[in-house]
């Protein structure tokens, strides 16, 4: 397949860059521009300091576990895939593993990198990087003190089907169960 064509230089014009707040996880920018159509304007970035990790693990009878926990910027619980941050610069297989081990005590024979994007790409640079993990083992979880966390075990089609009801809603979750519905149909494991 050819590839989509990308233009090389920028239609936006920046003229300054201020730091307006930064932690250990984030920095926020925000720059004076003109836009694409050459007004003037400000524009507002997120800068995220790790990768945004997601395992979809799945057993050897079709099942996958899911973890719920209450997110602060939605002021909601969510059900997602085990996810989380991994160091920029490190291998993110590595925080995959990492992940799964911490959020539900499960390690894996085998991963395989499913899926790469962009979380929302309008106002940050956070890049995820997605795995499906089988031959799973079953050990005791270790989430961060400041996580607290549920894990199900539930049927693959069921999380699958949470996804396309809109109750599963989390973007690495949603695209890495996506994805992941479509690899397992075309080797015929679902």
């Amino acid at each position: 397949m050819k590839k989509l064509p990308h233009p090389p230089e920028s239609p936006w014009t920046i003229h300054t860059e201020t730091r307006k707040y930064e932690n250990p996880w984030i920095q926020v920018d925000e720059f004076t521009v003109n836009d694409p159509s050459g007004r003037p304007g400000i524009y507002g970035t997120i800068h995220f300091k790790n990768w945004a990790i997601g395992v979809v693990p799945i057993d050897d009878e079709g099942n996958t576990y899911l973890v719920g926990q209450y997110r602060f910027p939605l002021k909601q619980y969510s059900w997602e895939i085990p996810e989380g941050g991994g160091k920029l610069g490190v291998d993110p297989l590595v925080s995959a593993k990492r992940e799964l081990a911490e959020e539900t005590g499960l390690t894996a024979a085998r991963y395989e990198k499913i899926l790469e994007m962009h979380l929302s790409n309008s106002v940050c640079d956070e890049w995820g990087v997605i795995y499906l993990a089988t031959g799973l083992t079953a050990g005791t979880a270790h989430p961060d003190p400041d996580e607290a966390l549920t894990v199900i075990k539930l049927p693959f089609e069921e999380a699958y089907q949470r996804v396309l009801s809109g109750e599963i809603t989390d973007s690495l979750s949603v695209a890495g169960i996506l994805r992941a519905k479509i690899i397992l149909t075309e080797r015929g494991k679902l």
